[in-house]
């Protein structure tokens, strides 16, 4: 607070000052001047300011001397005595200047000054970056969110989440890490990768399931990877199927239940994981020198996630672990399957690929069947009918089908010829003389006219002989 002049009339001056005082000390000023007016005893100030009557005394002496001014703090404007040491504060400005730090916050700053001997909170860097003018506050415009508590127990849900970055900072082309974060305690596992792609999901999936189970659930946006565009089959429908992805099945068989995020602040945690590390992990790779993706990852699994999450990772609410088992068949899970028709030559067509089926199978009766022809993540190829593998060989193309020999085709013309009876006959017919055709030719005879099936002899004795066989009645 402020306070124009000095009371009192026994203190003139001939220019009015400004003083920064506390309440405390404008509560002080109040009784001092009481007791200058004589309204009140040093004695009843003294109670009144909750001091002694000694200290209440050497105020009064100050206030007599110095007026309104000999009440405010000694110390006031003075450097403190826990202060560092100017020669550090010039140590730590400079380091901050250099280029590597140029991008450094204040706290990430001071864990790395930390790293060379210069001990210093980040608090205080903070300021001393304030007071230098080598940073700003920035405030964020805030946006009411729905809170979720945590999961209680580790592994009862996992979030994963590709985020697309320039890590390298143009050292390399840009890539993507794939993130997977504990809900109840923030535990992290991290791989770089090219792309976003099924493969690199699979390859960090399994990554934490060799390390710690499979998890209860697992939370992923609504990528072309995870949910399926369209609408199913019609015998899916009736059979109560949706259509899945190859990671939307592979999950279903392990039995992980997947959830589809509506938006990026429902899994929030992993999302801010990736801005974390969009700060923090791109800064050590530029201090650590590394250019490639092989050295990236070894560097995340022997160094770095150590050190991360010794600082971030939290205690969960119960010490229930949720993660189950790992299954044998991860590796076989954890791939591409496609279902095809086996030809009645007993070969199967996938991709591009012809594989012909063993005879051992012949009492499954495969032709015509379906099989479904998994494709490993090493590139080995399985087939399989009804959860059992088939053996089988791989053939370099399908043979081409036989050819159909043509039909043979007979010399004679359809035209008949100038010495064909049809030319020679002379007779009429239908009125027309002389036999002649519209078209030109002669007409062919006329066919003797039918007789009555009745008055035919030959017919009706053949009659009676077959009605004489059945009999009447």
């Amino acid at each position: 607070m402020s306070l124009s002049g000095r009371d009192g009339g026994s203190h003139p001056v001939a220019d009015m000052e400004t003083l920064m005082m506390s309440r405390q000390e404008r509560k002080r000023m109040t009784i001092m001047a009481g007791v200058k007016r004589q309204e009140l005893t040093q004695v009843q100030a003294a109670q009144l300011l909750g001091l002694g009557y000694r200290q209440t005394k050497r105020l009064w002496r100050r206030y007599q001397a110095e007026g309104d001014a000999g009440l405010v703090h000694r110390l006031r404007g003075q450097p403190g005595l826990r202060r560092k040491p100017p020669a550090l504060r010039r140590q730590v400005l400079a380091r901050a200047a250099e280029p590597r730090y140029a991008d450094f916050g204040p706290t990430l700053l001071a864990e790395e000054l930390a790293k060379e001997g210069l001990a210093v909170d980040h608090d205080t860097v903070r300021r001393w970056l304030l007071a230098a003018g080598k940073r700003t506050v920035r405030r964020r415009r805030q946006k009411h969110r729905q809170w979720r508590e945590r999961r209680p127990c580790f592994g009862a849900l996992v979030q994963l989440d590709g985020s697309h970055h320039d890590w390298f900072e143009g050292r390399r082309g840009r890539c993507v890490l794939m993130v997977m974060v504990d809900d109840a305690t923030n535990r992290l596992r991290a791989r770089f990768f090219e792309e976003e792609t099924t493969r690199a999901s699979y390859e960090v999936f399994a990554s934490w399931v060799d390390r710690h189970g499979l998890p209860g659930g697992l939370y992923v946006d609504r990528d072309s990877i995870y949910r399926c565009e369209g609408a199913a089959s019609v015998a899916a429908q009736l059979a109560g199927r949706e259509r899945q992805t190859q990671f939307g099945r592979a999950m279903a068989q392990l039995g992980v239940e997947l959830i589809l995020a509506n938006s990026p602040q429902a899994k929030g945690r992993v999302e801010r994981m990736n801005g974390v590390l969009q700060d923090r992990l791109v800064k050590a790779l530029r201090v650590a020198g590394i250019n490639d993706l092989a050295r990236a990852n070894q560097f995340l699994d022997e160094t770095y996630l150590r050190e991360f999450q010794g600082r971030f990772t939290r205690v969960a609410a119960s010490a229930l672990d949720m993660h189950r088992g790992v299954p044998r068949n991860l590796n076989e899970v954890l791939s591409w399957e496609e279902e095809r028709v086996v030809q009645r030559d007993w070969t199967v067509a996938c991709d591009g690929h012809w594989y012909q089926l063993d005879r051992q199978h012949e009492a499954l009766s495969l032709a015509g069947r379906k099989v479904v022809v998994r494709t490993l993540r090493d590139g080995r190829v399985q087939l399989a009918y009804r959860g059992g593998k088939l053996k089988w060989r791989a053939l370099p193309s399908r043979p081409p089908p036989t050819p159909r020999p043509p039909a043979p085709r007979s010399g004679r013309s359809a035209v008949p010829g100038a010495d064909h009876p049809w030319r020679r006959w002379t007779g009429s017919r239908h009125g027309q003389p002389g036999g002649a055709r519209a078209g030109g030719g002669a007409l062919p005879p006329a066919p003797p006219p039918a007789r009555a099936e009745g008055n035919d002899p030959a017919t009706a004795s053949r009659k009676r002989e077959r009605t004489g066989k059945r009999g009447h009645f």
